[in-house]
């Protein structure tokens, strides 16, 4: 078996290995299924409930899609400006951690009584949660350019604005997919954050609702739901990547 084989189905087998061994503990210990589903009783909820579950993943995946979209080009423009001058990173930078600390669940009743119950809290929890990462990511990038590059691209001609896009953006693009990757997952808890608290139908909705008539399974089912998503988003950013960004991945061409 090849290295790269190994690596691909290494994840696979460790989570067959986990949920045998979550269904041995719940089966051994005789645990309720309104305390600790099993996965067997999971994947009958997923079944059973598939129509319901659905429709409620597909709300909260455009839902958070939105979201995700406002992060991605609110977090471009903000982190273009503040990657490329010193004066903005300077200024805007601890701004942008300290919002970054503010729990998101204490925003969410404010997003409540300002835009009400939907989809409207949902999208911008998505969207607030998310777009850090991302302005973080791209002002590194522009940032961390080196003044020795800078300084004889500008010998040969160059101004700063052809520095900045012309090399600083393409040097950016590995610290940009690799925010992405973050975001995304980020984006889904935004949402299914909101939709707990403030929803009327998505996976949040789904789980606050099987939560509190103590059906666990179809709870646990929605979780389930959301790390698949999140994980099939993560893994096309991480195809994107490596198609668009193969030459910061050197060491991994030979594998």
């Amino acid at each position: 078996m090849s290295t790269t084989t190994l690596y691909r189905w290494a994840p696979v087998a460790l989570a067959l290995l986990l949920l045998l061994l979550w269904q041995l503990v719940c089966a051994v210990f005789a645990i309720p299924e309104y305390l600790f589903p099993s996965p067997w009783a999971i994947t009958q909820s997923l079944i059973e409930f598939a129509s319901p579950i659905g429709q409620a993943a597909w709300k909260t995946f455009w839902v958070t899609m939105i979201g995700f979209g406002l992060s991605i080009v609110v977090g471009v423009m903000l982190g273009f400006l503040v990657g490329s001058s010193r004066l903005a990173y300077a200024a805007v930078f601890p701004l942008l951690v300290a919002f970054n600390a503010v729990p998101k669940a204490a925003i969410v009743p404010i997003l409540i009584v300002w835009f009400g119950i939907g989809v409207g809290p949902g999208i911008l929890t998505a969207f607030l949660i998310s777009f850090f990462p991302i302005t973080v990511n791209m002002a590194t990038g522009l940032a961390t350019l080196e003044p020795e590059l800078e300084d004889v691209l500008r010998v040969l001609g160059a101004k700063r604005w052809d520095v900045l896009v012309k090399v600083g953006l393409p040097r950016s693009m590995p610290y940009f997919f690799g925010s992405l990757k973050i975001a995304i997952t980020l984006a889904f808890v935004g949402t299914v954050l909101a939709e707990m608290t403030a929803g009327d139908s998505g996976i949040g909705y789904l789980m606050q609702s099987a939560g509190s008539s103590q059906r666990m399974p179809l709870a646990f089912a929605g979780l389930v739901v959301i790390g698949a998503m999140a994980m099939a988003m993560y893994e096309l950013f991480s195809f994107i990547e490596k198609n668009t960004t193969a030459w910061a991945h050197r060491s991994s061409q030979g594998e």
